[in-house]
């Protein structure tokens, strides 16, 4: 049996504001998740669209000026020159506490070394008719990635977004960001920055920044690909440009899945969840659990946890809404549950997390025991935190160096290859009711060039 608990309120005594449903098969659990998985509302996007939409056009016909009209109503900012100068971004490094510069220096280390392994190798090989054919990987030119402002800062994202490109050998990286009322971007994010080598920052946001981006303006350079994450106007923005530039996803609102048995500890558990669900109101953090005494003491931890916790709201909102419990008889229902949702974010805290991760086909990342909490993921493990949302990990992974790539074929055939293979090529072409390319054939073949 699998039983579902959906917390609604997170109150003074969560374990009384608890509705707890009891479901007779598997299919009213994957029910539950589906409505998580499609909590973005399509009436939401609608609305979005067209703001979007003319947000674009306004941005591709007067380039500059809207930018400008833009940045002080949505960021309370006005001024004429977008990008922070670079003595700005050195100062920022420079008074960045030494603990934390050392922190960002290990976490640049580990991200690049493990990125560094990704770069992907040019093929070559001489086929049957002594044909050279090939696989040629190059970088993009310019590479724009937007870090996200509002509720927090995030440094994390500046590293594990440039990074890739700088290993991938862009030639120019342009960072946007939207700033506060002040005209000022984190600290931290700037130390980030100049760490990374980014060329420019830009401070624009929004919509219209991934238009500036995509189209080009006055002062924003177009970029060939544009990666990092935003809310829902970004997301559609990018979504719109997609096919003028390159990009990396269309990034939802962010999820945990945490797979436990009788080894979890609750504080672990509960830990992890808000981890998660401080992130957004819309987050989502969800247990799939065969422990049944972890399920009923989970709520009353969550509370406990959040007493005193700064962003208290918000993880109220997230966990009411869209967090779940569910009690499951065996591991294996739980990883078919886990494949249906196909998480971005997927802890196994059970006893032999190397066995179960076998069985799993879904997921951005995985993380393997109690001494992988996600944490360790958004910041310094190495893989990129870049991860598919909304059940896309069933056929998409994490930004990698090869966002900002691309591949090019080389066919070079030469006299004998092409008249070893060249009736064919004519039958195929005639097949196709496609006349020169049959008549490009033959008439290499009447010229015997």
């Amino acid at each position: 049996m699998t039983q579902i608990i959906n917390k609604k309120e997170v109150q003074e005594n969560p374990s009384k504001n608890l509705s707890i449903k009891t479901a007779n098969n598997i299919d009213q659990a994957i029910f539950e998740l589906k409505k998580i998985t499609d909590r973005t509302s399509a009436t939401v996007q609608d609305k979005a669209i067209k703001v979007v939409d003319d947000i674009l056009e306004n941005i591709k016909k007067r380039g500059d000026e809207a930018l400008k009209e833009y940045t002080s109503r949505f960021d309370g900012f006005l001024s004429d020159k977008f990008q922070v100068p670079s003595d700005l971004i050195l100062k920022a490094w420079e008074e960045t506490p030494k603990g934390l510069q050392d922190s960002l220096l290990l976490a640049k280390q580990r991200i690049e070394k493990f990125h560094s392994l990704q770069l992907p190798k040019d093929i070559t090989y001489t086929g049957q008719q002594g044909e050279s054919l090939g696989r040629r990987w190059s970088p993009v030119e310019k590479a724009g990635i937007y870090i996200p402002g509002g509720r927090a800062a995030y440094p994390s994202t500046v590293l594990m977004n440039a990074i890739p490109a700088y290993v991938a050998g862009v030639n120019q990286t342009i960072m946007v960001s939207p700033a506060n009322s002040k005209g000022e971007l984190n600290q931290t994010v700037l130390a980030a920055a100049h760490i990374t080598g980014i060329n420019k920052v830009f401070r624009i946001g929004g919509a219209q920044a991934i238009g500036a981006l995509a189209i080009g303006t006055e002062s924003i350079p177009k970029v060939d690909v544009i990666t990092g994450p935003g809310n829902i106007y970004v997301t559609l923005a990018k979504k719109k440009v997609y096919g003028k530039v390159g990009i990396d996803s269309l990034a939802g609102p962010s999820e945990i899945l945490i797979i436990a048995d009788q080894s979890a500890k609750l504080e672990h558990v509960a830990s992890d969840m808000l981890a998660q669900s401080e992130h957004d109101p819309l987050a989502s953090a969800i247990l799939i659990t065969t422990n049944k005494k972890l399920a009923e003491k989970l709520p009353a931890e969550i509370e406990r946890q959040l007493i005193n916790h700064p962003r208290l709201e918000i993880c109220q909102e997230s966990i009411s809404n869209w967090g779940l419990i569910v009690l499951c008889d065996d591991l294996e229902t739980c990883a078919k549950l886990s494949d249906t949702f196909a998480p971005e974010h997927l802890e196994l805290l059970v006893e032999d997390p190397k066995r179960l991760a076998l069985s799993i086909k879904n997921a951005g990342a995985i993380f393997m025991g109690p001494w992988s909490p996600e944490a360790i993921g958004d910041y310094l493990g190495g893989p990129n935190h870049t991860l598919p949302t909304s059940g896309t990990a069933r056929f998409a992974g994490a930004l990698c160096v090869e966002t900002f790539m691309k591949n090019t074929s080389i066919i070079d055939f030469s006299k004998e290859a092409f008249h070893a293979t060249k009736n064919s090529v004519v039958l195929l072409a005639n097949s196709e009711g496609l006349h020169s390319h049959a008549e490009s054939i033959r008439i290499r073949d009447t010229n015997s060039c």
